[in-house]
């Protein structure tokens, strides 16, 4: 990879990388669920790909401030297309993934006439995108599957149950599995799911994490504001949504307050979704509204103030079969700003985090308030756990580290 000079080199994100092993490729990337570059995984590989050499198309849909149909940003080709407002119940799913598969397969032929193609590259969910690449498979178009979630556990996480949509969930993971040439993983335990439930060979599988791009991540001079006047600021950073396990949060932060008499701290809360509302009324009706702010989803300038401004980060996701195989980049932001963090004992949190968290008892909010607490009572236990961290993103999980096995995938899809 090319990098400039200077102190920052290493951290710079990858702008041309020698050799051009994609030079002459034609790449699609589709992805449902977010706008780009507002999803920050598929823009960095994106990126990374273009910077291989290939010629990169996506297919995205719009939302707040990424309005328009089409973009030419950083050598990538940007097509978004609308989407009905988010789904709730079966005809909801139903009228929104019917409505994205009809713009993915306008978009992809289209781009297919203009561009030529050599690789579609699905970004679940839903693990329905391949059926936009099928037909183009018959004209020697390769199909690469971006495993991000795991629908089914997604599904019994948010709904509590499983049932015929449950079955459906793994049947067409099954055949999402089944088209695709190369599965990219984002850890070991997806890794796992699709050699075990996906019957992909070992060899076709590759482990390329959501890493931090630390030319992005920075500090930023400490905002007073987000302390609300308190000594100690607790942080978190994600989506609002019911799996996320806020509400176990806001349990603690009432702990905290009602039960240990803690008025010295408050809670920052970055982030939209669909809860978000809910959450606020949670937050109201304990009386905790001084102690708990909500930015919603904030510009990256206020994103940086709270994360370089925060004494902790908490990630409270609930301990079930999704959050316990996911890798949550809240984690990983956290570490690359070197703050040491509180969460529940969950497989891929811990490996990504090791030393640098605490890991309160499975969906305790009494335990995760007590951890939150010993931790501001030792500054210098922070300070280890942070550079811990730091270090760990630095020489292991930040994107540089995964841009080899991202073109190694390529390099096996093309082969």
């Amino acid at each position: 990879m090319k990098m400039p000079e200077g102190p920052v080199a290493e951290h710079a994100f990858p702008t041309f990388i020698e050799g051009q092993p994609l030079a002459g490729k034609s790449v699609l990337i589709v992805v449902e669920n977010l706008p780009l570059p507002f999803d920050r995984r598929v823009w960095q590989e994106a990126r990374t790909l273009a910077a291989a050499g290939a010629t990169v198309s996506v297919i995205c849909p719009t939302g707040k401030g990424y309005e328009k149909r089409y973009e030419f940003l950083e050598n990538v080709h940007i097509h978004r297309h609308p989407l009905p407002l988010d789904a709730q119940g079966a005809l909801g799913f139903l009228v929104e993934y019917g409505a994205a598969l009809f713009w993915e397969t306008l978009l992809a032929w289209k781009i297919y006439f203009k561009r030529g193609l050599d690789v579609i590259q699905g970004c679940n969910p839903p693990d329905l995108i391949f059926l936009v690449a099928l037909p183009f498979k018959l004209l020697g178009v390769r199909y690469i599957f971006d495993h991000h979630d795991i629908n089914p556990e997604l599904y019994e996480a948010k709904f509590g149950k499983r049932g015929a949509f449950w079955k459906l969930l793994g049947f067409m993971e099954r055949l999402t599995f089944k088209s695709a040439k190369v599965s990219i993983a984002t850890n070991e335990s997806y890794k796992q799911i699709a050699i075990e439930r996906g019957g992909m060979k070992p060899d076709d599988v590759f482990v390329v994490r959501s890493g931090p791009d630390l030319s992005r991540l920075k500090q930023v001079p400490p905002e007073p504001k987000w302390r609300n006047g308190r000594r100690y600021l607790v942080g978190y950073v994600g989506v609002m949504g019911d799996q996320e396990g806020i509400d176990l949060l806001v349990d603690a932060a009432a702990h905290i307050v009602r039960g240990l008499g803690r008025e010295d701290i408050q809670f920052c809360l970055v982030g939209g979704g669909p809860s978000l509302a809910d959450l606020k009324k949670l937050v109201s009706d304990q009386g905790l509204d001084d102690y708990i702010t909500f930015t919603g989803r904030a510009p990256d300038k206020d994103l940086f103030e709270v994360l370089s401004t925060m004494d902790l980060g908490v990630n409270p996701d609930r301990v079930n079969a999704m959050n316990d195989k996911s890798t949550m980049n809240k984690i990983m932001e956290y570490m690359a700003l070197g703050k040491p963090m509180v969460q529940f004992d969950v497989t891929e949190g811990r490996f990504s985090a090791r030393e640098a968290s605490l890991y309160a008892k499975a969906n305790d909010p009494i335990d995760m308030a007590d951890k939150i607490v010993e931790l501001l009572a030792d500054p210098e236990r922070c300070a280890a756990m942070g550079s811990f961290g730091r270090a760990r993103v630095e020489q292991e999980l930040s994107w540089n580290h995964q841009v080899e096995p991202l073109l190694a995938a390529y390099r096996k899809a093309l082969a």
